[in-house]
């Protein structure tokens, strides 16, 4: 990608009111999402007919006239949306040059057994060959889950090595990875677990050196303002907040007592849609959806 294109898209991420929508659900959380679409397992044969299914939603949202860069700063993709077109164009350059929103990419492979109270990501020994074709494609970033379910301190300093460790490849590649540790909602000490993963993340973020930039997704937190110093800290770009399985509602809430942080929703943003809707009533669904996201990323 160009470095004139890279380092406007470095503005926009880091700079503009909005937030960050994520369209990469993938694998098994495919059906949860068609089904919330409206669309059963009647609907689809196979896998590629439930990934077909899927892109069309993806598609119908990301060509409607409320989804561009004015309250999206960006867009997670799955890897399987980067290899498609939308209006003939591949997925992650239409996002930026029809709609002037930032691609992302999923890149982590799925989550590996729990131990020790969390999920690490399953190995990805494709990565180097997947930030190529990202990079390829003018994607600007990436994303990578784990998941956290007891305040455990040896497992949370293990989720955070590990994603560190990933993305300093990325970094390398010219990429800027989005680390997200979920606490997950359940979590039944979940304070003491968001406790010890800012500790150990703002101890990683102390070792990258000035050129080193990163972004967060992070749970929104049971204090408020509580990842402050991460959101401060000179190696972020941005901190963004998962819904995690609130309402969307709910989500906003949480999201607006956190001053500095920005959403990057992903079931709460496809909340109300349908496949049944007529056009009319899916982009006003989406319209007043992407305004009460965008206005709860703004606080």
């Amino acid at each position: 990608m160009a470095a004139e294109a890279k380092a406007k898209m470095l503005e926009k991420v880091q700079n503009q009111d909005g937030f960050i929508a994520a369209l990469d659900q993938s694998g098994g959380s495919t059906p949860k999402a068609l089904k919330l679409y409206g669309l059963d397992e009647s609907a689809w044969n196979s896998d590629e007919e439930m990934f077909d299914l899927v892109h069309q939603m993806r598609s119908r949202i990301v060509t409607s006239p409320a989804f561009n860069g004015e309250r999206i700063l960006g867009a997670i993709l799955f890897e399987n949306t980067l290899d498609r077109y939308i209006e003939g164009e591949y997925s992650s350059r239409y996002l930026w040059q029809e709609k002037k929103v930032v691609p992302f990419l999923k890149v982590d492979k799925g989550l590996a057994e729990e131990s020790q109270g969390v999920q690490l990501m399953k190995p990805m020994p494709e990565l180097g060959k997947l930030l190529s074709k990202a990079n390829d494609q003018g994607v600007f970033g990436t994303k990578m889950r784990s998941v956290i379910k007891q305040a455990d301190a040896e497992g949370i300093r293990k989720v955070v090595a590990q994603q560190f460790e990933v993305a300093s490849h990325i970094m390398a590649a010219g990429l800027v990875p989005i680390i997200e540790p979920e606490v997950d909602i359940h979590c039944p000490d979940k304070a003491e677990a968001e406790a010890l993963l800012k500790q150990d993340i703002l101890a990683e973020l102390d070792t990258l050196s000035t050129a080193q930039k990163v972004m967060l997704k992070l749970t929104l937190p049971e204090e408020d303002n509580f990842y402050r110093d991460c959101i401060e800290h000179g190696n972020v770009v941005r901190v963004v907040a998962l819904s995690g399985g609130y309402s969307r509602e709910e989500a906003n809430q949480r999201l607006s007592r956190n001053q500095g942080m920005i959403a990057s929703f992903s079931r709460a943003l496809t909340e109300g849609l349908s496949a049944q809707q007529s056009e009319e009533d899916f982009n006003a669904t989406l319209d007043a959806t992407i305004e009460s996201i965008y206005q709860a990323s703004k606080t």
